[in-house]
This record gives structure tokens, C-alpha cells and sequence, in this order.
């Protein structure tokens, strides 16, 4: 299981654990979960030839025989020998409520990895008081440090936007914050520091330590105060376009209507498949002062497809709905011949968290 908060880089992170799985001979099972349907993450996954599993309406802590029967349903089809799953980007107690359960309950059928948890390093830096710059309220920075307090492994992500001098304040600070895990640099897009995290995970199992406490109902009002919007467009050109620079505009549309409403986004991230063939363009964007970046560029133009936008943002989820929306309509009447369907929206916040099993114990 792979944790760490929106926008920690973790989808390009278990593609290229997946990848490198594969490599060894090893079968491979992906499992993605969300708040609601319509996920980037396993438009992505999926278009790399992994079989994929998607679990929505909860997180694996409040789902956890959805996580199980995932897994089953996934042995049915491709026999996995080895299962990778991303919880939600705001879900903490995975160890207790996830890890420690399904090792207790299934031990003769699973061998556990330790918990990795991955962070952005710009925004770990601004949370852990490192740097100046915005950053989310209290709560919201509860459950985020509660993820961080219950991995064995810290992965450094994205380490090439740090400095070497940054990149050693922020290892030494996270392991005097949090010295129980095993902190690591690292780049996903770039492959760099990849193989130690590779065999960190591959080289151990799980470990005992009794579980964290967590205040629930701090932890319930940290995520609920992120709203959630996820949005599955058609997309249909008069004559082939540039699906690259759409994605790229209408990023740049959101964007601004988020910043000019002082909303601070974890996480806006989309995907654009043309209807014929495999390929697929990928966007996200990870800070409202930050800037949209292409993972995934379309080696060609398209003239139908299918657009996915998931945001996530300390706001409001209608503000986040509107954003989109407008932003939506505006770009499809500046583009002559360009048509935008909306096919399926959902906004909302998180509600409480409620585990199936919760162990205190190891």
C-alpha cells in the first residue's frame, strides 16, 4: 500500500513500482480508490497494460471488504502475484484500520509490505516550517501529519525541484520528526533513488508497532474541509486538434479562478484519451502557486475522446464545481469547432471516516 497526501506524486510512483515488477517477471495488480467514480489515476494505470481494480464511495479503511474482493476479483482475471494498492490522497490509520487487519484476518494468503507514504517535498517543506508559503489550516495539516506519523518508509518524492542544501534540511527534519521511519529521496517521473524505495519495500514485511492514536473527530474535520469534484467530459473536434494545449488551457482556466478565490489546491489532475487507439495526456497541477505540469503528452492530435478532471482544494465543492464548469464553457466557445459534453459531475465533501476494523494492536 501506497499512502501519502494529494499531490504527493503517488499514481507515477506505483506505475513505476508496477514497471519495475514486471521487469522482474512478476504479475501484477493495481487497485485505486477514491471519495466518488471518474479517476485519472485509473484512466492512467490502465493505459499502461496493468489490470486495475477501482474502489469508490470510501476509502480502503471504511471499505475494507471492497479491498478484499477487489483483490479476488483481480486474481480471478490476471492471477497477480503481487497486489499494489493507492488509498485516498486525505486518508490516514491505514495501518490500524488497513494493514494490520488484512495481515490478522488473510496472513495465510497475503504477505504485507511496510507502509510507504510519499511526499511532495515543496509542501512538506512548508508544513514542517521549513519554508514560507501557503499552506492548509490546522486540521487539514493534522491529517496530513498523521500519515506521515505512521509510515515506516518516507519517500522523499519529486527530490530534483530541491536543491541538494534543501533536500538535507528536509531529510534531517523529517527523521527528527518522525525518526521511526526510514526517510528516502527520490524522482518517480525522473527514476532517480527509485531502487532503494524498490527494495525497501520488496526487502521487508510490515512491521508491529502498536497502532498511533488518532483523534477522529479532528481527523473527520481535517478532510471534510477538502472539497472534491470529479468531472468525465466528451470530447468531440470538427477537425483534429492539439488534445496537449486543450488540456493545458483549460488547466489554465481553473487555475485562475481558483486563485482568485484564495483556494488552496492539493491536487488537480486530468487525463484526455482520444477515443481510437491507447495513448493518453496527463496533467496536474499540486499548488495554487504552483504551475500545471504535462506527465503524459499525446503523440498525436485527436478529434474525440474522453476528458477526466478530478480536483481536490481546501474550498468549497461548489466553488470547485463552478470553476470547472465555467472554465469548461468558456474554452469550448473561444475554440471554433471544439464541443465539451459534461457526462458525469460530482461535488462534496469527504464524510466521517468509520473503519470496518480498527486494531490497536499490531
Amino acid at each position: 500500500m501506497i499512502g501519502g497526501f494529494l499531490g504527493a506524486g503517488k499514481t507515477t510512483a506505483i506505475l513505476k513500482l508496477a514497471e519495475h515488477l514486471r521487469s522482474q517477471g512478476k504479475r501484477v495488480g493495481l487497485i485505486t480508490n477514491d471519495q466518488s467514480v471518474g479517476l485519472v489515476d485509473t484512466a492512467m494505470l490502465s493505459s499502461h497494460g496493468f489490470a486495475t481494480e477501482e474502489i469508490t464511495g470510501g476509502c480502503f479503511c471504511c471499505r475494507f471488504n471492497s479491498l478484499t474482493d477487489a483483490a479476488d476479483r483481480l486474481t480471478e482475471a490476471s492471477r497477480p502475484e503481487v497486489f499494489i494498492a493507492e488509498p485516498v490522497g486525505s486518508c490516514t490509520d491505514l495501518k490500524a484500520s488497513v494493514s494490520y487487519p488484512l495481515r490478522r484476518m488473510y496472513g495465510d494468503a497475503y504477505s504485507v509490505a511496510p507502509l510507504s507514504v510519499l511526499v511532495d517535498p515543496i509542501r512538506a517543506e512548508r508544513i514542517l516550517g521549513l519554508e514560507v508559503g501557503k499552506a492548509f489550516t490546522k486540521k487539514v495539516v493534522y491529517v496530513y501529519e498523521k500519515q506521515l506519523e505512521e509510515a515506516e518508509v518516507i519517500a522523499v518524492n519529486k527530490m530534483d525541484l530541491l536543491p541538494p542544501d534543501r533536500q538535507a534540511r528536509l531529510v534531517g527534519a523529517l527523521t527528527s520528526r518522525f525518526p521511526k521511519a526510514r526517510v528516502v529521496l527520490m524522482s518517480a517521473r525522473h527514476g532517480e533513488g527509485m531502487q532503494t524505495w524498490f527494495d525497501l519495500i520488496a526487502g521487508s514485511d510490515l512491521g508491529f508497532e502498536p497502532s498511533m492514536e488518532v483523534d477522529y473527530e479532528i481527523y473527520a474535520e481535517g478532510e471534510a474541509l477538502l472539497g472534491w469534484m470529479n468531472c468525465t467530459v466528451s470530447v468531440a473536434a470538427q477537425s483534429p486538434t492539439d488534445g496537449n494545449r486543450l488540456l493545458r488551457d483549460l488547466a489554465a482556466r481553473i487555475h485562475a479562478r481558483l486563485a482568485g478565490q484564495s483556494a488552496e489546491v492539493a491536487h488537480l489532475k486530468m487525463t484526455l484519451t482520444p477515443d481510437a487507439g491507447s495513448d493518453i495526456a496527463v496533467l496536474n497541477l499540486v499548488r495554487t502557486d504552483g504551475s500545471a505540469e504535462l506527465s503524459h503528452e499525446l503523440a498525436a492530435e485527436i478529434d474525440a475522446g474522453e476528458l477526466i478532471v478530478n480536483l481536490r482544494a481546501e474550498a468549497d465543492p461548489e466553488a470547485l464545481k463552478d470553476a470547472t464548469v465555467e472554465a469548461i464553457e468558456e474554452l469550448m466557445i473561444e475554440t471554433e469547432g471544439l464541443k465539451l459534453s459534461v457526462q458525469h459531475l460530482e461535488h462534496f465533501r469527504p464524510g466521517k471516516p468509520e473503519p470496518t476494523h480498527r486494531l490497536a494492536e499490531a
